[in-house]
């Protein structure tokens, strides 16, 4: 673990273990296995970075993160390869671009560091007003397993180019590839300014959101997590950004019954990461017109998919990232398959035997005329299962979309630009996309609205208001 600088050990001298998803059983590194002893080892060490860092002009640590972000680009291959081993994920379709991405997002913060900026109010002739933006203190980041250097990277840039120190849990099931990225940051931030412990969340994660001189709590992950990290924070008082769960719609309208449409769906449903992410469109809504021909389309770009070895460049998707999540999409599986009034149009339950029961491999799952109100389109699966939903009034569509305690993000597919608009200002979700179906890219607000979180990120307005706060000044001008 990197603490104050320095490459450490776990206090109680324990190991967690790092399995490869791809080969059930087949571990490929042991992390220390912090505890609170270690949490508050780390802390303390970003306390006292803090007080110098914090004075460091925006425009230096500005330009660190930009030589950071130089040294990462020279080393994406193993960086990428690494993730892929811990999660499962493909290479080629996900670990190298978010490798890649994680460079533009410290070059991105790199660049508007010196945009920490104030301002002057004008109140009259004999008083001066202005403000100023100041960092936080020690802001703790707890990262998850699904794309752990993106949203790792985005905590990294966000807190230190706006002059916080920050210590960082990665998930337990993934976090060598942040563990090379700090190797990366410490060869040009000062000791302390990061700091990445490792080990179970319960052990190291819970201490950590609890500490005492942690005052900014950011976390992505679940919602039950996200609820815990929340009651931490409102007992000391502490800013939180919370990027939670998310059970997402894509809406397709008749006039979109495409083949780019298609590819569009199944980018936005994230199946070249097993459908894990937050922001998966796992309920896609099929007008009843275009119902049959659309799901033909679809179904037939997912059966080429190839289901394989995450470190084969042919391969476009890669395997669960444990036991536990593996069992999990199972069960969902196997309630899809009982209901009587739905269809299963592609993929199911896991082999048995053959190259793909040797990992945690599923193949896309579609589930076809599902209900909005059954659990399989109501909960997150977080995996490769998609459920589709039959629709013929706007209206409608616009009610089953919002009826969700989830509202992260949202797909609108239409032709007619104002009906598209319409709909996408309908929706209840932070982040909806029209005619589109990718990621996130550096400068975009995001985050979710109801139990998909709170707060935003990945802008410069996010971190100026989520990472630092802001000091009103005011002087008398008047003669003495």
């Amino acid at each position: 673990m990197l603490v104050d600088g320095e490459w450490v050990g776990a206090s109680n001298d324990q190991f967690s273990s790092v399995e490869n998803p791809a080969r059930r059983g087949s571990l490929i590194a042991e992390v220390p296995r912090a505890t609170a002893e270690d949490v508050d080892r780390a802390v303390k060490a970003a306390v006292r970075a803090f007080e110098s860092w914090r004075r460091c002009p925006p425009q230096e640590r500005g330009k660190m993160l930009l030589r950071i972000a130089d040294d990462f680009e020279a080393e994406i291959e193993d960086i990428s390869r690494t993730v892929a081993s811990e999660t499962g994920n493909a290479i080629r379709t996900q670990t190298r671009p978010e490798a890649s991405f994680a460079v533009e997002i410290f070059r991105y913060f790199g660049g508007v560091a010196s945009e920490l900026k104030g301002e002057t109010v004008p109140v009259g002739e004999d008083m001066l007003v202005y403000t100023r933006r100041e960092p936080l203190g020690v802001v703790a980041g707890i990262t998850p397993w699904n794309s752990p250097i993106m949203l790792g990277v985005v905590k990294i840039a966000m807190a230190i180019a706006a002059g916080n120190a920050l210590v960082l849990k990665p998930a337990e099931d993934a976090p060598l590839g942040i563990l090379k990225v700090a190797q990366i940051c410490s060869r040009h931030l000062p000791a302390g300014v990061l700091n990445v412990i490792t080990g179970r969340g319960s052990e190291c994660g819970a201490a950590l959101a609890k500490h005492p001189l942690v005052r900014k709590l950011s976390f992505t992950g679940s919602t039950e997590v996200g609820k815990g990290i929340m009651r931490e924070a409102a007992d000391r008082i502490v800013p939180v950004s919370l990027e939670l769960g998310g059970k997402s719609p894509a809406i397709v309208f008749p006039d979109s019954d495409r083949e780019d449409v298609a590819e569009g769906v199944i980018s936005g449903m994230r199946f070249t990461r097993q459908g894990q992410s937050c922001t998966a469109g796992s309920r896609l809504f099929l007008h009843q017109s275009i119902f049959d021909s659309f799901l033909d389309k679809l179904t037939a770009k997912l059966s080429a998919f190839k289901v394989g070895d995450p470190l084969d460049e042919a391969t476009d998707m890669g395997a669960i990232i444990n036991k536990k999540q593996f069992e999990s999409i199972c069960g969902y599986i196997e309630e899809g398959i009982q209901q009587k009034d739905a269809r299963m149009v592609l993929g199911g339950l896991p082999p048995s035997e053959g190259p793909l029961a040797e990992g945690y491999f599923l193949q896309p799952t579609v589930f076809a005329h599902v209900r909005n109100d059954w659990r399989i389109a109501r909960e997150e699966i977080f995996g490769p299962v998609l459920v589709v939903i039959p629709w013929t009034a706007e209206e409608d569509v616009i009610r089953m979309a919002n009826d969700s305690h989830y509202g992260l993000s949202a797909y609108v597919w239409c032709r007619d630009i104002t009906k598209a608009l319409r709909t996408a200002h309908a929706i209840e979700s932070g982040w909806v996309q029209v005619n589109r179906g990718l990621g996130q890219f550096p400068g975009l607000t995001y985050g979710g609205y109801k139990q998909s979180g709170i707060g935003r990120e990945f802008s410069l307005e996010a971190m100026l208001d989520g990472f630092t706060q802001t000091k009103s000044v005011t002087v008398g001008l008047h003669d003495q």
